[in-house]
């Protein structure tokens, strides 16, 4: 079956609406080493300052499915991209730790009012082809967390700002504003029979949302864990110049889970993705902790991939289980948990390094979270009526 041209602008949209769910988070974990030295944070704060965006993707998940419920998809992502553009690009307004944190708070109030509006957009656009709306919209968030990474520093945004990293910052907002407003145009209007029906109170009880939601906090606790401390890692075991390329395979690894999920459909059933997502994570934490030299980037390599696995096997769920009016309310119970999960594993993290002074003791959360996350996604899986939705 042929897309139409409409068909494709709508692809598109996703897919950008994807990116900027993730720029303009994914840009400071190249910038932490200036940031760590100019505003003399410690670990800790360098755990939070990545992860409290992350910790609004669960706090707001829920004000979010209500927003999308009294306003309608359009006013939601109007409000939350709006966010994040502008508090996105004044995070780096003056020398201060305060206006650092505030913006990123409010920035990450706007990703998370706006991540649970685009499973409803995937249903309501392509309610008979979830599948691939999914995979192009999770493409965008891959490709949104991969770019930063590998364009901030030492070459691209950060030269263009002169070395500075609140320009580096602001600029890549400039990007959420232009997209977003193109997203917020072409989203469905409210009419006399709104799209998104008046229920926004999460689903907890609706399928295994939470256990999803606990399953897939693992994975992001993780991945964002080791987004905030393979900088700092790599700068005191004297391999500063493997920030970068590390960072950006993390990352980019992510963008060849499409295809090995397009050869192999059953990766999308939930229990087999996700047991093996926290086999090879595991087994990359212990890699890039033992591995000497610039080692680190094979493992940070297979970090990434089965990271992104995890992400794609749980963002197709809530379009697929739930009924077409109740995607955004299942969606917010999944981010409500996974995103508080991600939150607080990184800060125990952290805390464990500022503690002891022992770098490595700063993934050792992460590989639990890795055994945890097995353990729970033995029962998960899909029947073959959930997969029906996601049909030509």
């Amino acid at each position: 079956m042929r897309l139409s041209r409409l068909d494709a602008v709508r692809l598109l949209l996703l897919w950008l609406g994807g990116v900027d769910l993730r720029l303009t988070m994914l840009a400071v974990p190249p910038l932490i080493p200036l940031i760590h030295r100019e505003l003399h944070l410690d670990e800790k704060a360098v755990g939070a300052l990545v992860s409290l965006p992350v910790l609004l993707l669960a706090a707001a998940a829920v004000p979010g499915s209500l927003l999308i419920a009294k306003l309608g998809v359009r006013g939601a992502l109007a409000v939350g991209l709006g966010c994040v553009a502008v508090f996105g690009a004044v995070r780096g307004f003056g020398p201060s730790t305060t206006v650092l944190f505030s913006a990123t708070f409010l920035m990450g109030v706007g990703i998370a009012v706006s991540q649970p509006a685009f499973p409803s957009l995937v249903r309501e656009w392509f309610p008979r082809r979830i599948a691939i709306a999914t995979a192009v919209y999770s493409n965008g968030i891959l490709i949104g967390e991969t770019v930063p990474t590998g364009l901030t520093t030492p070459v691209g945004v950060l030269p263009l700002a002169h070395g500075d990293w609140r320009w580096a910052i602001a600029m890549w907002s400039v990007l959420v504003l232009v997209s977003g407003i193109a997203i917020v145009l072409t989203s469905p209007v409210r009419g006399p029979r709104p799209a998104v029906p008046a229920r926004w109170w999460p689903s907890w009880r609706e399928g295994p949302a939470v256990r999803i939601g606990l399953v897939m906090g693992m994975a992001s606790a993780v991945y964002f864990g080791t987004n905030a401390y393979i900088p700092d890692f790599l700068d005191q075991t004297g391999r500063h110049s493997l920030i970068t390329p590390t960072l950006f395979v993390l990352n980019a690894a992510q963008l060849l889970t499409a295809p090995a999920v397009a050869l192999r459909e059953r990766l999308l059933t939930g229990r087999v993705g996700f047991i093996g997502s926290a086999t090879l994570m595991a087994i990359a934490q212990l890699g890039i902790v033992l591995t000497p030299g610039p080692g680190v980037i094979a493992w940070a390599f297979v970090l990434g991939f089965a990271a992104a696995l995890a992400f794609i096997v749980a963002l197709t769920l809530p379009p697929r289980l739930a009924a077409a009016g109740d995607v955004h309310r299942m969606s917010a119970a999944v981010f409500t948990v996974q995103y508080g999960t991600a939150f607080v594993v990184p800060l125990v993290a952290g805390t464990l390094w500022d503690l002891t002074g022992v770098a490595t003791l700063a993934f050792a959360p992460g590989v639990a979270a890795t055994a945890f996350m097995a353990w729970l996604a033995l029962p998960l899986r899909l029947s073959s009526s959930a997969q029906k939705p996601a049909g030509p």
